[in-house]
């Protein structure tokens, strides 16, 4: 049977390769176009373009599917099924309706919890303790398509969006090609998701790592977790930005002023005081600098401890 795959960040690359080594033919992969990144601003494949290229597939990279032209390439192909996985285009109906067995999606949450574009971060940043993936078909709403398939997993203390979504990845591409046959031979009866119970990620933006210390340190440490890799989470020292790549909350209430670095009796060697608790740091980057280990940074910056961070 043949496919045609949709997507574009690292997630989406464990789904195309599943399939790639699956019984099932992608005949051509759709991704977001090229991206200029870096000072020289070069263009940038997205992961799963690079990947479709080295196993010599068909690349589309439409900007919209609003153009006929972009909807005369998909149609060409006249694939059995769509595989969708952080595509980040909206599919039209004339492209849903294409592939008779469906366009099949896989989300990194249980919906209908954490619809929309952040489901990872979210689940973090709401103290999630379990999440999964599910397998859906796409209608005209925002992740709002009958479910095939859902697999849950358990949401580490250590885990941040990265390794979540690394994990994530992994367990959706094994239970789409687990699901597949069964789907395709009509033994899977898709279920409506229960509306009552939807919730939605809002779209994450830079601004959003700045840290309020005066949140507890529980939440603060959520975000520390939820906004790694990007954008990081950071407080200011005077007028540098220093990013907290890794933290720790603590519950003991050691007094002083809202934001201020106080010296810990043991590791980890320093903490901020925040609204509840403090929250211990782990890895800092001060800007301008590497990241490394609080130890390290309190070796070569001595006036830190004391200080107030804004």
């Amino acid at each position: 049977m043949k496919v045609i795959f949709m997507g574009t960040p690292q997630f989406a690359v464990p789904v195309l390769e599943r399939l790639l080594n699956s019984s099932y033919q992608v005949v051509a992969v759709c991704t977001q176009p090229d991206k200029p990144a870096g000072r020289r601003r070069d263009l940038i494949r997205s992961p799963v373009k690079a990947l479709a290229l080295n196993y010599h597939i068909p690349v589309m990279q439409p900007k919209t599917f609003k153009s006929p032209q972009a909807l005369r390439e998909v149609s060409r192909f006249c694939p059995d099924f769509i595989v969708v996985a952080a595509f980040g285009l909206i599919l039209p109906p004339e492209v849903l309706s294409l592939p008779r067995f469906g366009c099949l999606n896989v989300h990194p949450s249980l919906l209908p919890r954490h619809r929309g574009p952040s489901p990872v971060v979210n689940a973090i940043l709401d103290g999630d303790e379990t999440t999964g993936v599910t397998i859906m078909l796409l209608d005209a709403g925002l992740d709002s398509g009958p479910i095939l398939a859902q697999r849950e997993m358990p949401i580490l203390s250590e885990d941040t969006t990265g390794s979540l979504t690394d994990k994530l990845a992994q367990l959706g591409a094994a239970l789409l090609v687990d699901i597949l046959p069964e789907w395709l031979d009509g033994k899977i009866k898709p279920q409506p998701q229960e509306e009552n119970g939807a919730t939605f990620s809002k779209l994450i933006t830079s601004g959003d790592g700045e840290i309020d210390w005066h949140l507890p340190a529980v939440e603060i440490w959520r975000r520390v977790r939820a906004y790694n890799p990007w954008p990081v989470c950071y407080g200011w020292w005077g007028d540098r930005r220093i990013r907290i790549h890794s933290a720790v909350p603590l519950e003991d209430i050691t007094p002083g002023k809202v934001g201020e670095v106080v010296a810990l009796p043991s590791a980890p060697e320093a903490g901020v005081i925040t609204g509840h608790g403090v929250l211990g740091l782990g890895r800092v980057q001060l800007e301008g600098r590497k990241e490394m280990a609080i130890a390290e940074f309190l070796r070569g910056q001595r006036s830190f401890v004391g200080s107030v961070l804004g």
